[in-house]
């Protein structure tokens, strides 16, 4: 699926927010990348968020 600038920013920053608040990691994490945004990113880089966009039909 192919989301808007928008959504990125709304899917990275929920995750990044679980993440913080103890929400397991669902990659294998790199070493040196530590922040909580950064594996945000690698997760939905790899697809793996567990995440859904819901979207409205266009009428």
């Amino acid at each position: 699926m192919e989301y808007t600038k928008f959504e990125i920013a709304r899917l990275i920053g929920a995750r990044a927010l679980q993440i913080k608040m103890g929400a397991p990691v669902l990659i294998d994490i790199p070493s040196g990348v530590n922040r909580p945004l950064d594996i945000a990113k690698q997760e939905l880089e790899k697809d793996v968020l567990p995440i859904t966009v819901k979207r409205k039909e266009p009428r």
